[in-house]
C-alpha cells in the first residue's frame, strides 16, 4: 500500500471546495475509497483526512482504550467523533468543506496538503510555514527519538 508523502499546494475555490491532489487520489483508490473522513486536528490548526478503512482502524483502537461505562471516556469519544465527518469526492476529485472547518484552520485561499503516511493534512499555507520546525532542529528531534527507540529495544 502506498503512503501519503510530500506537500502539495492548492487553492480553495469560492464555494469552499478543494481538489484532492491527483497523487493522493491514486492512493485513496488503493484503499478503494472515494469517501474520506475529515477531522479537525486536536493539537494543530489543520484538518486531517483519513481513508475510510484507516479511520475505522483508528476509531476501533480508541474505543478499545476507553471504558464505555466511564462518563469521562464517553465524553472523550463523543467529542472526538463530533469533530469528524464523511466527505464524498465528486468525479473531479473535489470535496466541499464547511465554512466552520475552513475558518478553524485560518484558510483564505492558499492551502497545502501534507502527507502523513496513512492520512494527510490540510493547512493554510501561512500557518504551515509558521509551524514548520527548522531543519537542524528537526534532524536533532528525529535523532533523539530514534535513539530512544533503539534503547527501548
Amino acid at each position: 500500500m502506498s503512503t501519503f508523502i510530500g506537500n502539495i499546494e492548492g487553492k480553495l475555490d469560492e464555494k469552499g471546495r478543494i481538489f484532492i491532489p491527483a497523487t493522493y487520489r491514486k492512493i485513496l483508490a488503493e484503499y478503494e475509497s472515494k469517501r474520506v473522513v475529515m477531522r479537525r486536528d486536536t493539537d494543530n490548526e489543520c484538518i486531517i483526512f483519513y481513508p475510510e478503512t484507516i479511520w475505522n482502524d483508528k476509531v476501533s483502537a480508541l474505543r478499545q482504550a476507553l471504558d464505555e461505562w466511564d462518563p469521562e471516556d464517553q465524553l472523550i469519544l463523543m467529542q472526538f467523533m463530533s469533530d469528524a465527518e464523511f466527505l464524498e469526492m465528486d468525479n473531479q476529485g473535489r470535496i466541499l468543506l464547511q465554512k466552520k472547518n475552513i475558518e478553524s484552520i485560518n484558510a483564505k485561499q492558499n492551502i497545502v496538503f501534507v502527507g502523513m503516511l496513512d492520512r494527510f493534512a490540510l493547512w493554510s499555507t501561512t500557518t504551515f510555514a509558521e509551524k514548520c520546525i527548522d531543519q537542524k532542529d528537526l534532524a536533532e528531534r528525529i535523532r533523539q527519538r530514534m535513539k530512544k527507540l533503539n534503547t527501548d529495544k
